[in-house]
């Protein structure tokens, strides 16, 4: 079935053939050019993080930070269900034991108040989720970690310009990663971002991200040779993406105000429907700063949600769906955990749908979108 309203569409800002154009011109391609160190300068300064390393996916920087934390196995790591597999392979792959913890009914990240007895003597990292470009409540998260030795790693793919109480997402634990996928805010078909927000962390990580190399530092004149100095891997994205990436960085303020546009007419169409209990609409805490990275509804069930991705595709319309709880896919399941065991998790997942969200959404077609969730429910209120 094809779909004149897409799900997602990568929005361009004008500069980003230019800037690649320039980037072939300079004949530097490889990781680490021109293109990556300005991008990487223009997160740290505009995010006041400490270091910002691009690299080639937000997957591989959670795998950058769990080599970093050097994970062993019998470690244990605290995580959401709710996530892409991307929070919890970061840690499987270093052979930790994954810890799942339920989520928020208003926001749907990790519950924080759930953390204190998750939290155990083998609790390495805590890796919160900020769902939607919502953030979750780093104040207590960040200060049971402290008092239980435990490291927190930020999974901020969704939260690339959103804040919470003031600080922007992914600078906050000691850690935090980023995505530039195509279906984010910002984007270069893949790409993405460690932050290194403890000094710590931050010689080592060029090293990993290095192929385990002090190659950065000899090209900075700190070595007269560079040479093999620990484990790690190819994490660097090529300057070409970072040159695309560029101009998406430089227009967050306008992408960002085109999302705001989106989001704010969708949530105005569909209030009337909230206001009759039919579905519910997100929750951003006034003390958060939303990127507006998604448009998400919950329903009153899972046949209630199928019916209206239903509806909506058969006026040209893609809605979707995520995730499927990790605690109950396949994998999950060979750790031991079963339905039953996150109800929160498990209730809400059957129940959300997201609606079409990018910044080059007209309101012609936003407001076809909210006419049809209307259509729906008229159509089933008789």
């Amino acid at each position: 079935m094809s779909h004149d309203i897409p799900f997602n569409r990568p929005y361009l800002t004008g500069n980003e053939q230019d800037y690649v154009a320039q980037a072939m011109q300079a004949a530097k391609l490889s990781g680490d050019g021109p293109f990556s160190r300005r991008c990487e300068a223009l997160l740290a300064e505009r995010f006041d993080a400490r270091k910002v390393l691009l690299t080639t996916s937000c997957t591989t920087a959670m795998e950058l930070s769990a080599l970093l934390l050097d994970v062993q196995p019998g470690d244990e790591v605290i995580l959401p269900s709710y996530t892409f597999p991307s929070t919890a392979n970061a840690f499987a792959l270093r052979g930790a034991t994954l810890k799942f913890v339920d989520i928020r009914t208003d926001t749907l990240n990790l519950d924080e108040d759930l953390l204190a007895e998750a939290i155990g003597p083998r609790t390495r990292a805590i890796v919160p989720v900020h769902y939607a470009g919502i953030g979750c409540e780093m104040g207590p998260i960040c200060a049971l970690a402290q008092r239980s030795g435990a490291v927190v790693v930020e999974d901020a793919a969704q939260g690339v310009n959103a804040t919470i109480d003031g600080a922007y997402l992914g600078t906050i634990g000691a850690l935090g990663a980023y995505s530039f996928h195509e279906s984010k805010n910002f984007v270069c078909g893949e790409g993405g971002a460690l932050v290194i927000n403890d000094e710590a962390y931050g010689e080592r990580a060029e090293i990993l991200r290095e192929k385990g190399t002090n190659r950065s530092q000899f090209f900075r004149g700190m070595v007269d040779k560079y040479s093999w100095v620990d484990v790690g891997s190819s994490f660097l994205p090529a300057d070409l993406l970072a040159a695309f990436l560029l101009a998406q960085l430089e227009s967050m303020d306008a992408i960002t105000a085109l999302r705001e546009r989106v989001w704010q007419r969708y949530r105005a169409g569909l209030a009337p429907l909230a206001a009759q209990g039919l579905l519910t609409l997100p929750t951003v805490p006034a003390h958060c700063r939303s990127n507006y990275h998604m448009f998400q509804i919950l329903l009153a069930d899972e046949p209630t949600r199928a019916a209206l991705i239903a509806h909506l595709g058969a006026a040209g319309i893609l809605a979707v769906f995520h995730y499927v709880p990790l605690h109950t896919a396949p994998v999950g399941q060979r750790m031991g955990y079963r339905a039953g065991m996150l109800p929160v998790t498990e209730e809400l997942s059957q129940r959300l749908l997201r609606l079409p969200l990018y910044a080059g959404l007209g309101d012609g077609d936003v407001d076809r979108v909210v006419e049809a969730v209307h259509g729906f429910f008229r159509q089933h209120s008789t």
